[in-house]
């Protein structure tokens, strides 16, 4: 088994498939739309559903926004270099919400930045994943 997706409901499908793509350089994979339902989909990611996990982003028509309440975390992304891909995801217009720096009691360096519905994203600088705290 595989993790195949993971699935965020949006408020307004072009404006996150905009920042998925354009601001985290994400690929659009596919998009539907389900008119008896009355749903859309888009899926996204940096390479191909059949090789690698994606982020499926759902519209349910008319809905504009949603509570994301506690249970939530944050989907990971690696980052070659954080600084700088922080400063340019900033030049790009996003809210970067925890500058880069070393986790508390550990020394792997993390950032957070916020996609448009509020949704965090944890960038880990690449020499650090898959270290957990870095110790």
């Amino acid at each position: 088994m595989r993790i195949l997706h993971t699935m965020l409901r949006v408020g307004n499908l072009d404006r996150s498939i905009k920042f998925y793509t354009e601001v985290l350089g994400m690929k659009l994979l596919r998009q539907s739309d389900n008119e008896e339902y009355k749903y859309s989909l888009a899926f996204v990611g940096y390479g191909e559903e059949t090789d690698e996990t994606v982020i499926e982003l759902t519209y349910n028509w008319g809905v504009e926004s949603y509570e994301l309440g506690t249970a939530y975390g944050h989907i990971a992304l690696e980052a070659e270099d954080i600084y700088a891909t922080c400063e340019a995801l900033r030049a790009a217009g996003a809210k970067i919400t925890r500058e880069p720096g070393p986790v508390k009691g550990g020394t792997t360096v993390i950032a957070f930045v916020e996609d448009p519905d509020g949704y965090k994203i944890e960038l880990i600088n690449k020499k650090d994943a898959g270290k957990g705290l870095g110790n």
